[in-house]
């Protein structure tokens, strides 16, 4: 038997309505009629997809024969060009990795909400995270700031309030956030990392020591609190703690920082041969490691080497022989500043910015390194 079907039925989406009692061979007709039709349209699909797939080949070739061109008319620099390509592509990645990111983050806070008044904290919030991703971050923090003044207890609402501040170095509004995050939440290390690393900056050491040991035993190594750990104990003068705490801190994260905290206390030490040999290794992964260079003109001087230490110096480029030639005695102590690491000229001197405030570029390190420890883990553990 046919099954005769009207054109227009070409174009339905339901299931028409097949009586039970219809002869079988009826019910497979019209089944084969649908399948051939569903058939169709995946040609058609598959087809769309080819012709798009052939435009995109001959657009990219065509960008191709363009960048070509220009390039062998000098207009160009091709390998620049995909290098700047390959760094956008990047640069949208981690843009769209932070997108979902602050979505997520902005739900947790909202799900953490504490208080009496949450249509206004839910205001604040949703305000707080537009103005962020219109790049109006400083606008974002101050409405944050009030939104945590009616959520007690918001540990992912402080926390990414103290991690904003700390990034900015401002340790005091840093650490006054942290806080808050940490006695909400006290078993996660992320915080604790953090407001260790405060405390350590504003000279609180036993307090300090408390929060790093217990960030680095719960959570694992990181460059950031061995690093810390070992510049308290410089402070102190324990130099074999110290020594142990920068051999972890260059275990957990091997760069050239890593290396000039090593050299900083072998020279420190007088133990110029091991020294030298940090200090080649960070001049090795990072040329322009100005400080690297600064510390060699230290030890060239130091042995009389005096070209040695000009040559070294050239590769500083910002600093000057006259800074390594002339020791000048502190005002807390009677030792040359010849020898003592430029790394820890401040520790005696400033209780205040213990651990960040010699030198911006091991800051800079430190801040990072912090601000990514541990921070997978927790976000898996919630």
């Amino acid at each position: 038997m046919i099954v005769v079907e009207p054109p227009a039925s070409r174009y339905e989406i339901e299931d028409s309505n097949i009586s039970t009692d219809e002869h079988l061979l009826e019910r497979i007709s019209a089944l084969e009629n649908r399948i051939s039709r569903i058939t169709e349209r995946l040609e058609r699909g598959l087809d769309l997809l080819l012709r798009h797939a052939q435009n995109s080949y001959f657009d990219r070739s065509l960008v191709k024969a363009l960048i070509k061109l220009l390039s062998d008319d000098g207009l160009v620099q091709s390998d620049r060009l995909e290098r700047l390509w390959s760094e956008r592509c990047q640069q949208d990645a981690v843009d769209q990795e932070e997108s979902v990111h602050r979505d997520q983050l902005r739900l947790r806070i909202l799900t953490e909400f504490r208080g009496a008044n949450r249509q206004s904290f839910e205001e604040f919030i949703n305000e707080a995270f537009l103005a962020i991703e219109d790049d109006q971050l400083e606008r974002g923090i101050t409405v944050l700031q009030r939104a945590a003044e009616i959520s007690s207890g918001n540990a992912s609402l402080e926390l990414f309030i103290g991690e904003h501040f700390f990034r900015k170095g401002k340790t005091r509004l840093a650490r006054e956030h942290l806080a808050t995050a940490y006695e909400s939440s006290p078993n996660d290390v992320h915080i604790a990392l953090l407001l260790g690393l405060t405390c350590a900056d504003d000279g609180e050491v036993e307090l300090a020591k408390e929060l790093l040991n217990n960030a680095t035993e719960r959570g694992g190594s990181s460059f950031a609190a061995h690093y810390a750990l070992g510049r308290l104990f410089v402070a102190e003068e324990n130099w074999p703690k110290a020594l142990r705490e920068f051999k972890s801190a260059l275990n957990s994260r091997p760069c050239p920082e890593a290396h000039y905290v090593l050299a900083c206390l072998y020279y420190q030490l007088s133990r110029d041969t091991l020294a030298t040999r940090h200090l080649r290794k960070a001049i090795e992964m990072d040329g322009d490691y100005s400080e690297a260079f600064y510390l060699l003109a230290l030890i060239y001087s130091r042995k009389g080497q005096e070209k040695l230490a000009e040559e070294a110096l050239r590769g500083a480029k910002s600093k000057a022989l006259s800074v390594a030639g002339k020791p000048r005695r502190n005002r807390k102590t009677a030792v040359p500043s010849l020898n003592i690491a430029p790394l820890f000229r401040l520790s005696a001197v400033r209780p205040r910015r213990l651990v960040t405030g010699a030198d911006k570029r091991m800051a800079q390190a430190l801040r990072e390194d912090a601000l990514k420890a541990f921070i997978l883990r927790n976000v898996d553990s919630r």
